[in-house]
């Protein structure tokens, strides 16, 4: 299974904003060359963290900053702004053959494990904040120089 790449954008552009807003403007053009992904989509991704109040979108001097604390946002947070809320963590494949003994249990047997999955998922992203990915990209960041 492939989740989105949506969240580690995201993210990214989170801990950029983090790292160099008060150095540097950073539009969406900056956003794109840092994280390889066309200034498009990263314009739709500053959209939806805007919406969710994580960043402001500054008119006349232009770039972005963040709005928020590092701390105050949880990476469920972030994962629950940019991804479809509305959508299935989890997707059960949508024609099991019903004639066969497994095609007609499968659905009973992972209903329940699929909810308690995701619930354990997003826990865990609960317990992790911007901040935390931060200090760890500043330790990064320290191993590779």
């Amino acid at each position: 299974m492939k989740f989105s790449s949506r969240m580690s954008v995201a993210i990214h552009i989170l801990l950029y904003l983090e790292e160099y807003e008060k150095e540097e403007k950073v539009t969406s053009e900056v956003l794109a060359d840092t994280t390889g992904v066309n200034a498009v989509n990263i314009r739709k991704t500053l959209q939806l963290l805007k919406k969710a109040d994580f960043i402001e979108i500054r008119r006349g001097v232009g770039g972005a900053c963040l709005k928020k604390g590092p701390e105050t946002i949880t990476v469920r947070d972030i994962f629950e702004a940019v991804e479809d809320s509305d959508e299935e963590l989890f997707h059960m494949h949508e024609h099991p053959n019903t004639n066969c003994p497994v095609g007609g249990a499968i659905k009973g047997v992972l209903d329940g494990h699929l909810e308690a999955w995701k619930t354990m998922l997003l826990r865990e992203m609960q317990k992790v904040t911007l901040k935390d990915l931060f200090l760890e990209m500043q330790d990064e960041i320290q191993k590779n120089h």
